[in-house]
C-alpha cells in the first residue's frame, strides 16, 4: 500500500517539493556556512520525494547547536518550504483521493520548519525495533 501512495504522492506533489527542497539547498550551499543546512535541504527533499514508510525521529545526540541552527533555518528557509506543504495540502485535500496526501503533507510541516536535530528512519525500524533507533533510547515521534 505504502508503494501505491508514494507513486501517487511523486505524481501528484513529491516531485514539485522535491525540486523546492534541491533549490533552498542550492541557494543555502552557496556560502561555507549554509553547506549544513543545505545538507538538511537535501535530506529533507529525498524524504519529500518518497515519504509514505518512513518516519521522522528526534536524535538523541542533539543539542544547543541543532537549535540555533533551526533558529536560523526557520528564517533562510523554513517559513517558505512550510508555505509550500499548506498550499500543496490545501489542493489535494480539496479531492476525496487527495484527502490522504494533504494530511502527509500537513504532516511535512514541523521537519520543514525546524530539521535539525532529526533523522528520517524507515517506520518499522523505528516503531518495530524495541524503541531504539542506532542503540540510543527515544521518544514515539513523527507520522
Amino acid at each position: 500500500m505504502k508503494t501505491i501512495l508514494n507513486v501517487i504522492w511523486l505524481v501528484l506533489s513529491g516531485f514539485w517539493l522535491f525540486l523546492g527542497y534541491l533549490v533552498a539547498g542550492l541557494l543555502l550551499c552557496i556560502t561555507i556556512i549554509g553547506i549544513p543546512f543545505g545538507l538538511a535541504a537535501f535530506r529533507i527533499g529525498l524524504y519529500a520525494l518518497w515519504p509514505f514508510g518512513r518516519t521522522v525521529v528526534d536524535k538523541p545526540d542533539a543539542g544547543a547547536a541543532s537549535c540555533v541552527g533551526n533558529v536560523l533555518w526557520l528564517i533562510l528557509a523554513g517559513w517558505w518550504l512550510a508555505i509550500g506543504h499548506i498550499v500543496t495540502g490545501v489542493a489535494l485535500c480539496i479531492t476525496i483521493i487527495g484527502i490522504p496526501l494533504g494530511i502527509a503533507n500537513f504532516k511535512l510541516i514541523p521537519v520543514s520548519l525546524l530539521p535539525l536535530g532529526k533523522d528520517i528512519v524507515p517506520t518499522d525500524q523505528a516503531y518495530g525495533g524495541g524503541g531504539t533507533y542506532q542503540g540510543q533510547p527515544y521518544g514515539r515521534q513523527g507520522f
